[in-house]
């Protein structure tokens, strides 16, 4: 066993022992084998340990390592903690991976030692069966919009640049998180293959969440707003502009949804649905 692994999975679970046997078989097959992968178990109440535990026994690079709930950037924080890797490739319990992606991935950031994080294009599986498709990054797009899925791949360097994950934030904290590691600059990688599976849920997702729970969703981002004023104030310095721009689109958009066209076009597409 090699000491000190490329890269590090970190993989919180919480409640999450059903669907952690087909996340970690797709770790386990990865064609590139330097690597470690920590389990992080945040208070679940099912069988996570158990589960865990069995993969630790299967391959000695799985690490379990057991916490009481504190919510995602808590595991994940506590399980980079342990982490020997200078990479970190935070990974969701219920995600898949395509099988090359650490090989892949590797080539790239071996090639480049200034890429900061990396990525990949992201297939949804589950309820939902479509490639998920992110904006092209650029810092003043990432400050409106999350250019990058929470696993994309860091630096180690990176992660204890930014002090790690924000653990007041319940939701979000891997959009703020690409914000404090990038706001000076900072190289990122995106490969052009679809490599990570992303799973979405019928319930207890975080749109669910946003639609039940009254001002969760504009708390999220007051909160990101109010943590980096500075960096919005300098890259959006007339809020009164960006105001009325948005007015002037919401206009043109409830006009033309006012058409005859338009409303033809919705009904005919309801009923082809």
């Amino acid at each position: 066993m090699i000491n000190k692994p490329f890269i590090s999975f970190i993989v919180p679970c919480y409640n999450q022992a059903e669907f952690l046997n087909e996340s970690l078989t797709t770790v386990l097959q990865q064609t590139y084998n330097d690597w470690e992968c920590i389990i992080v178990n945040d208070g679940s109440t099912d069988d996570t340990k158990q589960v865990a535990l069995q993969w630790t026994q299967k391959d000695i690079r799985f690490k379990y390592l057991e916490k009481e709930n504190g919510g995602l950037s808590s595991a994940r924080n506590a399980g980079i903690k342990v982490s020997k890797s200078n990479y970190i490739f935070p990974f969701d319990a219920d995600d898949k991976l395509e099988v090359t992606y650490l090989e892949k991935a590797v080539e790239v950031l071996k090639s480049d030692s200034e890429i900061e994080v990396l990525s990949c294009r992201v297939q949804l599986f589950g309820v939902k069966n479509s490639e998920f498709v992110l904006p092209d990054y650029s810092f003043k797009t990432l400050l409106l919009r999350n250019c990058f899925i929470a696993c994309s791949i860091i630096k180690k360097e990176t992660y204890n640049r930014v002090g790690g994950y924000d653990e007041n934030l319940t939701s979000f904290e891997d959009w703020e998180f690409w914000i404090s590691a990038l706001k000076d600059g900072g190289k990122t990688h995106r490969i052009n293959e679809i490599l990570y599976y992303y799973r979405k849920h019928e319930e207890h997702s975080l749109s669910n969440k946003f639609s039940k729970v009254e001002g969760y969703y504009n708390s999220l981002y007051d909160y990101i707003y109010e943590k980096h004023f500075n960096l919005y104030k300098s890259h959006f310095p007339n809020f009164i502009f960006v105001y009325q721009d948005y007015m002037y689109l919401k206009a043109f958009n409830d006009k033309v949804r006012n058409t005859y066209i338009f409303k033809c076009y919705a009904k005919l597409k309801k009923i082809m649905s």
